[in-house]
């Protein structure tokens, strides 16, 4: 993986957390100490391979704001080359579930 893309694709992790706070009023206060002490691209895998349904994803679909969801973000290019196809279906399928393509 490209050094580059991974601390690129970090700084829009934190972005999407910014912009949930500013633009919705929604401070993914625990998504954003995980992506401060893990980094955003093991942030984002971990959350991939959770079972569990993640809460903030729920709390922006509510919101009418899935384009700024970690889900989305990595379905993205270039950002989706950082991740297994897998990892991807993963996203792909927690956003339909949603009514999000």
């Amino acid at each position: 993986m490209n050094k580059l893309n991974e601390d690129a694709f970090h700084h829009k992790m934190v972005e999407i957390y910014e912009r949930a706070k500013s633009e919705c009023h929604y401070n993914a206060l625990r998504f954003y100490q995980m992506v401060q002490t893990e980094g955003g691209l093991l942030t984002a895998k971990k959350l991939l391979a959770s079972n569990h349904h993640p809460d903030g994803l729920t709390r922006l679909w509510a919101l009418k704001r899935l384009d700024i969801s970690m889900e989305a973000l990595v379905l993205k290019e270039p950002w989706c080359q950082l991740f297994t196809s897998e990892e991807l279906a993963i996203a792909q399928k927690r956003l339909k579930a949603l009514g999000y393509v």
